[in-house]
């Protein structure tokens, strides 16, 4: 299962490509938002592709499928790379369509059921987003709707490459990767934490305190 991480954070993206387990990046309206009401999309957007390369997901704001269709191809202009991301509303999905057509990718976001997520796919997507975090939030288990999901695909071998999206802890990553999603998009400070264990920290402790006397017993050997 490959690993995108789901900020507009520069700072955060810079040191998230030096870790090797990254290969994308998605945003949204709000992320940007979050990290300066008056930030330049644009050049952010170029900067997050230039530090990490691979995949990136760069959302429309129209809810109608001219104004989609005319934003999508207002990005492919000035970033060719781009998957566009659009929401599973009925003009989104007519949207997608005719962007498959073209054969540009597109991510098609705020998914919450196997049917959106179907409707999606046979439109075209490139990628459905299911979003872990708000069903959860809604008392309803995202790992069953996820799992309901991968089990569609298999069975009626469906392309679109299935996002768990909304990450809110390291056991989502877990209920997605065994579920078979393609990729998992995961907040910063979440990917932080996956990757930290009391285990790892006191073992390497352990370790380096061993080594230490190992040297100190061998240097006191050599004077003598």
């Amino acid at each position: 299962m490959e690993l995108y991480v789901d900020t507009a954070n520069i700072e955060h993206i810079r040191y998230a490509a030096t870790l090797g387990c990254i290969t994308g990046v998605t945003t949204n309206p709000s992320l940007l938002a979050k990290e300066d009401p008056s930030i330049d999309v644009r050049q952010r957007i170029l900067e997050i592709h230039e530090l990490i390369g691979g995949h990136l997901s760069v959302e429309v704001i129209s809810t109608v499928t001219k104004g989609m269709l005319k934003e999508a191809e207002e990005i492919i202009s000035w970033f060719p790379q781009a998957t566009i991301k659009i929401p599973i509303i009925p003009d989104g999905l007519s949207a997608v369509k005719e962007l498959s057509k073209r054969g540009i990718p597109t991510n098609v976001t705020l998914i919450f059921t196997p049917t959106q997520a179907l409707a999606a796919n046979n439109a075209g997507a490139t990628y459905v987003s299911i979003f872990m975090g708000r069903l959860d939030d809604i008392s309803q288990n995202s790992s069953d709707v996820l799992n309901d999901i991968c089990e569609i695909w298999d069975v009626q071998e469906c392309e679109s490459k299935i996002i768990a999206a909304s990450i809110r802890h390291p056991l989502h990553i877990i209920e997605a990767a065994k579920a078979g999603a393609d990729i998992a998009t995961i907040p910063y400070k979440v990917l932080m934490q996956s990757l930290k264990n009391p285990l790892t920290d006191s073992g390497l402790e352990q370790f380096l305190s061993d080594y230490d006397k190992m040297q100190t017993e061998r240097q006191k050997i050599l004077n003598i």
